[in-house]
């Protein structure tokens, strides 16, 4: 099994549209989406949980679980900002759906690890700090729908 590090091959990216009703998207869908990756500080969430059942029985006292709904963590990105641009603000304001899509292995085509989130932005806003540390700002995703997971990159 060969291990490495997520820094410099896991890329981020937002659609703002898919055609798929699965989500998965094209290849023309994936090149056109805005690669945010070099401009990330860091990435909260973008994973599904599951809310166990359980399933006590009179015949032990063993608490059995089955698995019950699935749901998302609360996902955000932490961007550097740009003192320059206002793209991360404009591009992700507040209310804007579209997807992230999270290329875990890279963008090759024809690499497992795609993850695409179905969002609607729930906040935008800066972090200001005293700090010696760059200006950074926060964008909160909702995840509106089931994603899609583990999907294969497209090559056409």
């Amino acid at each position: 099994m060969a291990r490495f590090n997520r820094k410099g091959v896991t890329k981020i990216l937002f659609a703002e549209t898919i055609a798929d009703e699965g989500y998965m998207p094209t290849l023309v869908e994936l090149t056109g989406a805005t690669d945010y990756t070099k401009q990330i500080a860091a990435v909260e969430g973008f994973s599904i949980s599951n809310q166990e059942i359980e399933t006590p029985d009179m015949d032990s006292t063993f608490v059995s679980k089955i698995p019950g709904d699935d749901s998302a963590e609360d996902s955000s990105l932490t961007f550097y900002e740009d003192d320059t641009t206002d793209t991360i603000e404009t591009d992700l304001a507040k209310g804007t759906t579209g997807f992230i899509l999270i290329a875990r292995k890279g963008k090759a085509s024809g690499t497992k690890g795609l993850d695409v989130y179905p969002v609607r932005v729930a906040s935008n806003s800066s972090t200001v700090t005293a700090d010696n540390e760059a200006a950074k700002l926060t964008v909160r995703f909702s995840i509106i729908d089931r994603p899609l997971t583990n999907a294969t990159i497209p090559a056409t």
